[in-house]
């Protein structure tokens, strides 16, 4: 009972983080952008919820050989078999499906249409997500890896650095190249409209990533570990943030700082389980710094990610799931183990960055090609809520509608 309660909690943890991650997101673009932001996560909401459902779960556990794409998506359609506390289960499964997808959006704020996103949205979860959860968690060849490669240590992402993040830093990546820069793309470009809005936002990820990473706990032991490192590494990333934006601009900011918790969760996700508590510290220092420095690289190789999902996500996965190489409890080459772990966290790494990225440089493309991504220019330069949704998110009063006409 202790379990399925546990269990219980971290679904609605982790469901909770969604809408944080539109308050996350929301406060970052422009104002008159705001609704548009926040509805992608919750369009994401909707439709992964169903998808996971009726296919996703299915999709996401392999019953035969390791190197099948996914599961049977009609194995249980619907999950018509499956009873009792199994369905608990699944229903935790379902809120990493949804916030894995909604965390892609970031990339392609500001300038994408809603209806293209959901099309997005649906194909990308069902040929991207359910089948990379069952290569990670559900049998497949990246969990049975270390086997295959002839006994090597199997590979470590206890909650979702390579079936997460990665995973939707890299799909970012491709995303964002198809739909291009925005108008008038430079640094002032990406001020954020309220941090009030993003402080919240991170607040609840925060909060919802206990749930997240210790959810799938098996004994008290673990997650008093989990738990420990989920709230040391985030921490840890503030101050390493805040000292490397300090040294570069003369300011250490709250967007900054906030941005560094984001860093942090990420990079301890896949080693929640598997890091002592001042491994856990110095990873978050590192990957902290590291991407207050990564978030720049759009600017310097002429990418627009416009709420840094690559320099957040995929940069911290990858440093939280190859860090495990070098200081993986008894299996990291300096802590016990040898060059194993670094290997085989490796191929996970860059097989998950590139088939993800692939992927949705081509079913993004798809869309743009036929139906299109983008909103038009004058629209994007106005603003998009009105435009896409017929609402704003901060709607004037009628003497100062009057007024301003």
């Amino acid at each position: 009972m202790d379990t399925v309660v546990w269990v219980l909690i971290s679904t609605a943890l982790v469901l909770l983080m969604t809408p944080g991650l539109a308050f996350f997101y929301g406060g970052l673009v422009k104002e008159k952008s705001v609704v548009s932001m926040m509805m992608m996560s919750f369009g994401s909401l909707g439709l992964v919820a169903v998808l996971w459902i009726l296919i996703g779960a299915n999709m996401s556990s392999i019953d035969g050989s390791v190197w099948s794409f996914s599961g049977n998506p009609f194995s249980n359609f619907g999950q018509e078999g499956v009873a009792g506390s199994d369905l608990l289960f699944v229903a935790f499964g379902g809120t990493f499906a949804i916030i894995t997808t909604a965390l892609i959006s970031g990339a392609i704020a500001d300038r994408a249409r809603f209806g293209p996103w959901m099309i997005y949205t649906g194909v990308w979860a069902t040929l991207v997500y359910f089948p990379v959860a069952a290569w990670v968690w559900g049998g497949g060849w990246i969990q049975n890896l270390g086997d295959i490669l002839g006994g090597l240590p199997a590979v470590i992402d206890y909650a979702g650095g390579t079936a997460v993040h990665i995973n939707a830093g890299a799909a970012a990546l491709g995303l964002a190249l198809v739909l291009g820069k925005r108008v008038g793309f430079n640094k002032d470009i990406t001020q954020p409209h309220n941090v009030p809005l993003v402080l919240i936002g991170a607040a609840l990820l925060w909060f919802g990533w206990f749930g997240f990473n210790a959810g799938a706990a098996s004994d008290p032991d673990e997650a008093g570990l989990i738990v420990f490192n989920t709230l040391a590494a985030p921490a840890a990333a503030i101050l390493g943030w805040i000292v490397v934006e300090k040294l570069r601009t003369g300011k250490a900011t709250a967007v900054g700082a906030v941005s560094g918790v984001v860093a942090g969760l990420v990079a301890i996700t896949p080693a929640c389980a598997n890091l002592t508590p001042g491994w856990a510290l110095i990873l978050g220092l590192i990957a902290g710094a590291v991407c207050a420095l990564a978030i720049e690289l759009k600017f310097n190789l002429g990418f627009d990610d416009s709420l840094d999902v690559v320099g957040l996500h995929l940069v911290a996965g990858i440093i939280g799931t190859i860090y495990l190489g070098f200081f993986a409890t008894d299996t990291g080459l300096f802590t016990g183990g040898d060059a194993g772990q670094l290997v085989v966290q490796t191929i996970s790494v860059l097989a998950v960055a590139i088939f993800s990225f692939a992927a949705s440089w081509l079913i993004g493309t798809a869309i743009q090609k036929t139906i299109g991504f983008r909103v038009t220019s004058e629209e994007e330069i106005a603003g998009i809520d009105l435009a896409v949704h017929g609402e704003s998110g901060y709607a004037l009063s009628s003497q100062e509608t009057v007024s301003a006409k």
